[in-house]
């Protein structure tokens, strides 16, 4: 804030001043141009040139109130440049401490967004809202954790799964009639995944056993494949692996939908997965259920036999045997197989040992170089051994001709006891030693016949 002094002849400042005078016609005049004694009236110019000494200052002059007196210009009003100074200086400081904030808040955001994108692409768990059909139901179709929905994967791979159908005519052996439960044509129903588009299925042994050769009720099966598309066609048995579960079978036609094979060794615990066959049988064929991986590597015996196994929730139930068991991306990761399936509790073989044997089969119709004991047998518990006077072991109740059991001289009713030197009390123990040797190896095997010991020589045949 400015202090104006004035006094008669000093003024502070030229500029808030003006001197002027009035001449005899009361006309206001302008002092600064004209004062050189250019006014009328008493000017007590000190000079003769009109200079009074105070030519720096302004003044008014009147003739009538007796000269000059001095002029106070009415002050400027600063009011509008102060606002305007305190607005860009606000402007100014919110921009600068706007912009300092939006940097660091915006980093921020930056680094959240990369965690997230981060963490969604190391899980593989569907976050879909996908509800689990019932065991014949149709499933949802909310999105699984690669974007398709169970419907897409549905329709993408419905195509491809097949239903099969096997009768055992009546010219079969009894005993088959009896496993069946009766004493017509025996009928029994399971699923198959299309392989190739010139028609070779994939499916579980135990759906197509009596139709291999080597089975003793071969005679009169017959194989039938049933297409989602309602093409019915007879197939073809081409090669099984009883130890592994898995056959290959061939209907002749072409143009086939054939599945997408994945890579089931990638399969993570909790994973979601879907499930494709006919539970129950035909009457229900093209089910699909929902559930995740509950398990890897589930080691589970069968028939003296030990699978590695994928564990799951999904419905899996008679009929669904050698359906298909799918990931996020419609790919089949495992062979369904409900022959050991539990309520609540399916299994499936995982599609990576599924595959090798299933081409071994499509090309030689058995998997070469697997050692082959050739008997069918059952555990002689402790319990049965006490009952029945029978020693520990494996009976055999079943010789393979031409096979390496019925050339090293063993016979229906023996009792194996040990083999390569270790003992054996089941079938599951007996394969356990058979897999540490290939075709052609030879091993000792004791076996009991009649009470009697017996020291046999037994060399592997070719599992074919």
């Amino acid at each position: 804030m400015q202090i104006y002094l004035h006094q008669t002849f000093k003024v502070l400042n030229y500029d808030i001043f003006r001197m002027k005078k009035e001449n005899d016609n009361g006309e206001e005049l302008n002092m600064e141009d004209n004062f050189n004694a250019q006014g009328t009236g008493n000017n007590n110019s000190n000079s003769s040139n009109g200079d009074n000494g105070y030519s720096n200052y302004s003044y008014n002059y009147s003739a009538s109130e007796g000269g000059f007196k001095p002029y106070k210009e009415k002050r400027r009003s600063h009011f509008k440049a102060y606002i305007s100074i305190v607005l860009v200086t606000t402007i100014l400081s919110s921009a600068i401490v706007g912009g300092t904030l939006y940097k660091g808040f915006s980093s921020k955001i930056a680094e959240q967004n990369a965690e997230i994108k981060k963490l969604s692409s190391l899980t593989t768990l569907q976050q879909s809202t996908s509800t689990a059909t019932s065991s014949t139901g149709a499933s949802s179709a909310s999105n699984t954790s690669s974007g398709y929905t169970v419907a897409d994967i549905a329709k993408k791979v419905g195509p491809s799964v097949v239903g099969i159908r096997m009768t055992v005519t009546n010219s079969s052996q009894n005993n088959i009639y009896q496993f069946f439960g009766g004493n017509s044509d025996a009928v029994s129903e399971g699923s198959g995944i299309i392989i190739s588009k010139d028609g070779y299925i994939m499916t579980n042994y135990h759906v197509v056993e009596y139709a291999d050769p080597k089975n003793s009720s071969y005679t009169g099966t017959i194989l039938e494949a049933f297409l989602s598309d309602g093409k019915q066609a007879k197939a073809k048995f081409i090669g099984g692996d009883s130890e592994n579960d898995i056959a290959v079978i061939k209907v002749d036609l072409t143009g086939l939908t054939a599945a997408e094979l994945g890579d089931s060794s990638k399969l993570l615990v909790g994973e979601q997965v879907v499930a494709i066959g006919n539970p129950l049988g035909m009457d229900f064929a093209g089910s699909v259920t929902t559930g995740i991986v509950s398990a890897l590597n589930r080691e589970v015996q069968t028939d003296g036999k030990v699978l590695n196994l994928i564990q799951t929730d999904a419905a899996i139930n008679a009929g669904n045997s050698g359906g298909a068991l799918l990931n996020p991306s419609g790919q089949v990761i495992g062979i369904n197989t409900a022959k050991i399936s539990e309520t609540g509790v399916g299994f499936a073989i995982p599609i990576n040992d599924a595959k090798p044997i299933a081409e071994e089969l499509i090309a030689y119709g058995y998997v070469k170089g697997r050692p082959m004991i050739g008997i069918q047998g059952q555990d002689v518990t402790d319990v049965i051994s006490q009952q029945y006077n029978l020693p520990v072991g494996v009976y055999v109740y079943s010789v393979v001709s031409g096979s390496g059991a019925d050339k090293a001289g063993i016979k229906r009713g023996d009792i194996i006891v040990s083999m390569a030197g270790k003992e054996v009390k089941t079938m599951s123990e007996l394969n356990s030693v058979k897999k540490n040797y290939k075709a052609g190896d030879t091993v000792d095997v004791v076996a009991s016949r009649n009470g009697s010991k017996l020291n046999l020589k037994l060399t592997f045949s070719e599992d074919r």
